[in-house]
């Protein structure tokens, strides 16, 4: 049997790559697994949620169908929390849906011909990568200097951009490096992507855990007219420790929703309603859990840094922020081999930069999220202890 090409060369998923580096083993005691691969929470949803989910799944009308674009409840309580910041963002603006990276996806399928091209910052998010790919569509890398923390350029980019570009995509706070883009960068890209007729996708997965969440993040949706050039995504994931509920968010024109509409209805039809549910509970009853998670990380990144400055290691950290650390490591070693090793021997699951776009062989990048900060110095210390002249390469 054939299978399609197009799948058949994209990349296999590297966090279950790596996640068979560690199957079936037994770690000891003494040296227990520090797992930072995967930006998962180290902790479950608020309790006053979990009571509302348990409450919730009885009711008959969470296992029909809903809408396509989600319930409307919960498009309004996303316009609303979106609001707060951008005033011109409606609950027609709103798509829900199964995940971020569903979002990603069928956004990529509705707006993209298969053969153009999309333009990622490197290092890159390896699941939009897989998307453009699975779908026929050619990535364009946008090179970021490590001098100015992998921060794009938008002058750059437009030097990059040809007449079958049809997206650049920005993830800020980024994954996998951390880094927050400063609001006059997003700006720069939105005036180009304006100017050239394209547009430009923010990922803001991980909004909530900037330094200041108080002011908004740039002043894109502050233009009435954003729905022609913008498509913000979002995730319920990381800010309500939901990830295993796939609540995702797609904010654009009306026009592009009734394209989505119809790639989601022969996709998903709908995200599970229970999630849904659970999404509207806790945009109207957990904002201030949600600061206090975005406080913990802040002193989970404090500690890491703190651990980190020893540099007895010799690993250097070129960006950071919400959940991540991007380390540049010592060694003549490609980052898959030196991540493979600090698995099997060090005990700590790191991914190499390698998963995240060409050149990025000296790179590894750290969920420090995951642990508490009580681990880091233990990070810290077992980066210290690797040599890989011990295994004789």
């Amino acid at each position: 049997m054939q299978v399609n090409p197009k799948v058949s060369t994209t990349e296999y998923p590297p966090v279950t790559e790596a996640a068979n580096w560690i199957a079936d083993r037994v770690f000891p005691d003494d040296l227990p697994l520090i797992n930072v691969s995967q930006a998962v929470p180290g902790y479950t949803t608020s309790e006053e949620v979990l009571k509302h989910i348990a409450d919730v799944v009885h009711e008959p009308a969470v296992s029909k169908y809903g809408h396509v674009l989600g319930l409307p409840e919960l498009r309004e309580a996303v316009a609303k929390d979106l609001a707060q910041q951008h005033q011109t963002i409606d609950a027609s603006n709103i798509a829900i849906t199964a995940g971020c990276n569903q979002a990603f996806h069928v956004t990529m399928t509705a707006l993209v011909n298969p053969g153009d091209e999309v333009m990622l910052p490197l290092p890159w998010y390896f699941n939009h990568k897989m998307s453009l790919d699975m779908l026929g569509i050619n990535t364009v890398p946008l090179p970021c200097a490590t001098e100015s923390q992998l921060i794009p350029d938008a002058d750059v980019a437009a030097s990059l951009i040809t007449e079958k570009t049809r997206a650049i995509v920005l993830i800020t706070p980024n994954n996998p490096t951390g880094q927050e883009y400063p609001a006059s960068v997003i700006e720069n890209f939105y005036a180009l992507c304006r100017d050239r007729g394209i547009a430009l996708i923010l990922d803001e997965t991980y909004r909530d855990f900037r330094a200041d969440t108080e002011t908004p993040a740039h002043p894109v949706f502050a233009d009435p007219a954003w729905h022609d050039t913008v498509i913000q995504l979002y995730s319920f994931s990381k800010s309500y420790a939901l990830a295993g509920y796939r609540i995702g968010t797609i904010a654009a024109s009306q026009k592009l929703l009734m394209e989505i509409t119809k790639v989601l209805d022969s996709v998903s039809i709908c995200a599970p309603l229970v999630s849904q549910r659970a999404a509207i509970f806790a945009l109207q009853n957990a904002q201030q859990w949600r600061r206090e998670k975005c406080s913990l990380m802040h002193q989970r990144a404090s500690a890491f840094s703190d651990a980190m400055k020893s540099n007895q290691h010799g690993f250097q950290i070129t960006a950071m922020g919400a959940y991540f650390a991007y380390l540049e490591h010592p060694f003549e070693l490609p980052s898959r081999q030196v991540a493979r090793y600090l698995s099997d021997e060090g005990n700590l699951l790191a991914l190499p930069g390698e998963m995240f776009g060409p050149n990025q062989q000296k790179f590894l990048r750290v969920a420090f999220a995951n642990v508490s900060r009580q681990t880091m110095p233990e990070i810290a210390r077992r980066l210290a202890a690797f040599r890989p002249v011990d295994h004789h390469i």
